[in-house]
């Protein structure tokens, strides 16, 4: 009787799909070309957000940066994927990002090399639910926010009009 449970057990783990997958499975490159590793975030909450220098919603770089330096050594970080996919508004090199966010934000929060949210993997994980296990969700325009939890799994999506100094993230950060 065991040896047809055990069975019937392996039969059914092979057509069920028991993702697993968390955000520590992405390994993407900096903005200065360096690999990084999201396992090397393993126990903090993440923010991820697509930014562009041209952008009505660029001023949230200053937010971004301020919520960064209150949680950063409270297991909490930021990473911001530059993007082009809406009107064309981050259309600079690597340099000219990290230029620009330096002199008019003093950003030091984490900056990715410039992806396409439509074809990125690690996007691919965040927007649909099959990937991620939470939800699915579009990317509709820059300064889009993923929360991500210390185990790696997503939380939640919040679009471009959510400030990073919101209630909502802020308790999410603090555990409220």
């Amino acid at each position: 009787m065991k040896i047809i449970i055990a069975i019937t057990l392996l039969i059914m783990n092979a057509f069920i799909d028991i993702d697993t997958k968390s955000i520590y499975q992405f390994k993407v490159k900096t903005l200065e070309g360096q690999d990084f590793d999201f396992a090397s975030l393993k126990g903090k909450k993440i923010m991820v957000v697509n930014t562009a220098s041209e952008c009505g919603f660029t001023p949230q770089y200053k937010g971004l940066e301020e919520l960064y330096q209150k949680y950063k050594d409270k297991n909490f970080v930021i990473i911001g994927f530059p993007c082009n996919d809406f009107g064309g508004q981050e259309p600079g090199s690597a340099t000219e990002i990290r230029g620009f966010c330096t002199k008019n934000y003093g950003v030091t929060f984490p900056l990715m090399e410039k992806v396409s949210v439509v074809t990125a993997p690690i996007y691919l994980w965040l927007k649909n639910k099959d990937q991620n296990g939470v939800e699915s969700s579009k990317v509709s325009w820059n300064f889009n926010k993923y929360l991500i939890d210390e185990n790696g799994h997503l939380v939640k999506h919040l679009g471009s009009m959510t400030k990073p100094d919101s209630e909502e993230i802020t308790k999410w950060i603090e555990g409220k």
